[in-house]
């Protein structure tokens, strides 16, 4: 099967896809009895594992300013944070701390990446939490303009000297994307590490301790694109596309972009993808992209009333205009969210490859500085 994003076969995948979850979010959206009351008279706490004014959180709020009125007992909203690790602190609080009365729902990005190459970090199982909905993403990769000897093109990048891409841990899929992609296209570069939360990264790359980062469309087009890019600062490179059932896909925010992705700009530059340990780890990361970029979840062992109630109350958030509205004004595009029935695809794709992982782990290790 192709795995080109060019040409008409692209929009045919693409298409299919979003009718797909059309589809099964398109449903008509009936609690169980034992759920249509059990948020009645309560709060909820959307938990977010990274800090204020990432896109992590932004979305999160985002879907608390409209998502009480679907869930039945119409719930209070409220978002509550906690940055830390790449992610990690705030998804493992939920599965050891947090409690387990329906109360507070974890909005997470890369928990499940992590849980996945890096299962010992989590002292509770992250494939026995209650999960609710998943949302597949891509990421948009960028580079300031004044890298030597000059940004022009996205193509320029394969001539970019002295590059410094950073993020918040080697660890975290974002940056082991980015230097994946940076290293298949052959560009030398420095990583540094140790962000304390996306926005502080956007930051550092605005004021220009770093020229190239990655981030998610929703991060892109509200802070890059019309602050930077539109001034002539940076340029978008490439994006990681959604891989799934074998073939790369054009998340729904970055069709109207018109930019390469990395996979395309990679073979144009090299004549191929590479047939190796690193090409198979990326396509990996991708495959999480493609489900489970964003999760949204209760602990392990919540009431069934609860998780049956907040995965009604998603379905019906995916026919909202209003939400659809806001999300189209403030992050280019409604996203795209994928209904948990259970918990066996969680199982699946939370399940890697041991050689994918001990490749992962390894190249997580091995940064230059």
């Amino acid at each position: 099967m192709s795995n080109s994003t060019s040409g008409n076969r692209l929009g045919i995948v693409a298409r299919v896809s979003s009718v797909g979850i059309g589809l099964l979010l398109g449903a008509t959206a009936t609690a169980p009895l034992s759920a249509q009351e059990f948020y009645a008279g309560k709060r909820l706490t959307v938990f977010v594992n990274y800090d204020a004014g990432g896109p992590t959180d932004f979305e999160a709020r985002l879907i608390a300013r409209h998502i009480g009125r679907h869930i039945p007992g119409q719930p209070a909203v409220i978002v509550q944070n906690m940055g830390g690790a790449g992610g990690i602190v705030g998804a493992k609080y939920l599965g050891e701390k947090a409690p387990r009365d329906g109360s507070m729902v974890g909005y997470f990005t890369s928990a499940a990446q992590h849980a996945a190459f890096a299962p010992e970090k989590f002292t509770v199982d992250f494939r026995t939490y209650d999960f609710i909905a998943y949302m597949p993403n891509g990421r948009i990769h960028f580079m300031r303009t004044d890298v030597k000897p000059g940004i022009k093109t996205a193509r320029d990048v394969l001539k970019a000297q002295g590059v410094v891409a950073g993020g918040l841990t080697s660890e975290s899929p974002k940056d082991l994307a980015m230097r994946m992609v940076l290293d298949m296209l052959g560009v030398p570069h420095k990583y540094v590490t140790g962000y304390n939360s996306s926005a502080q990264a956007t930051l550092a790359f605005q004021r220009g301790e770093l020229n190239f980062y990655s981030d998610s469309p929703s991060a892109y087009l509200q802070k890059i694109e019309p602050a930077m890019v539109k001034k002539g600062e940076v340029l978008p490179i490439c994006f990681d596309p959604i891989y799934r059932e074998g073939n790369y896909v054009v998340p729904v925010q970055i069709r109207p972009l018109g930019i390469t992705s990395c996979p395309d700009m990679i073979k144009a530059a090299k004549g191929a993808m590479p047939d190796n340990e690193m090409s198979k780890a990326y396509i990996a990361l991708l495959s999480f992209s493609g489900t489970m970029y964003r999760t949204l979840t209760l602990p392990p062992n919540s009431p069934k009333a609860a998780v049956a109630a907040l995965r009604v109350g998603m379905e019906r958030l995916a026919t909202d205009k209003a939400f659809a509205e806001e999300a189209s004004r403030t992050i280019g595009e409604a996203p795209e969210y994928i209904i948990a029935k259970d918990n066996k695809d969680a199982t699946r794709l939370l399940t890697i490859a041991p050689e994918v992982k001990a490749f992962i782990k390894a190249y997580a290790a091995k940064v230059k500085r």
